[in-house]
């Protein structure tokens, strides 16, 4: 059996859209058109061999780092307004509409681009994350460098970190050492 815990598919796909980029080690999945669509496709978002513009990379990075400011909200951390109003932007520019079906609703881009698609189904999963209750489950990582985006499967939805063996331990040995100095220091 594995200990990898269960994230439900509208989480994952937040989550793993946030971590296409990696602000620890400067890693950027996002780097072109070509990679964004391509990112897409293997999420089922748009078709393969859409062709997506620099316009649409712009906004896809906007997206992008203002659902990480929400995350890090969820953290219980700042979130950056300027990154939460371009996110904003960004979205308003996004026609959409429910569709009805026996099983319930989605959103869905009222036509528009390939683009535009993809953020209704990014949107969408969102809407599904707020309506079975991971949404708040979504956090970044509390360590300044990191950043990266996890589910916080935890009872009481308290983790603070990617991982404690990482960043968890990193932060704790930082802070730890930071008291043991101030203490040295007043004595």
């Amino acid at each position: 059996m594995s200990s990898e815990i269960e994230v439900p598919p509208a989480a994952r796909l937040v989550r793993d859209f946030v971590n296409t980029a990696e602000p620890q080690v400067a890693g950027e999945v996002l780097t072109s058109p070509e990679r964004l669509a391509g990112w897409f496709a293997e999420q089922r978002l748009v078709d393969p061999g859409t062709r997506l513009g620099p316009a649409d990379l712009t906004a896809a990075v906007s997206i992008r780092e203002g659902l990480r400011s929400v995350l890090l909200g969820h953290a219980g951390h700042s979130a950056d307004p300027d990154a939460l109003e371009r996110l904003t932007g960004v979205l308003a520019t996004v026609p959409l509409r429910p569709v009805f079906s026996v099983d319930g609703y989605r959103l869905a881009a009222t036509g528009g681009t390939a683009f535009d698609g993809a953020c209704a189904q990014l949107v969408d999963a969102i809407r599904r994350c707020r309506e079975d209750g991971t949404w708040g489950r979504l956090k970044v990582c509390a360590r300044e460098t990191c950043r990266w985006a996890y589910y916080d499967a935890s009872r009481n939805q308290v983790r603070r970190w990617c991982s404690m063996e990482g960043c968890g331990n990193h932060v704790k040995t930082k802070r730890a050492y930071a008291v043991r100095k101030q203490r040295a220091a007043e004595q």
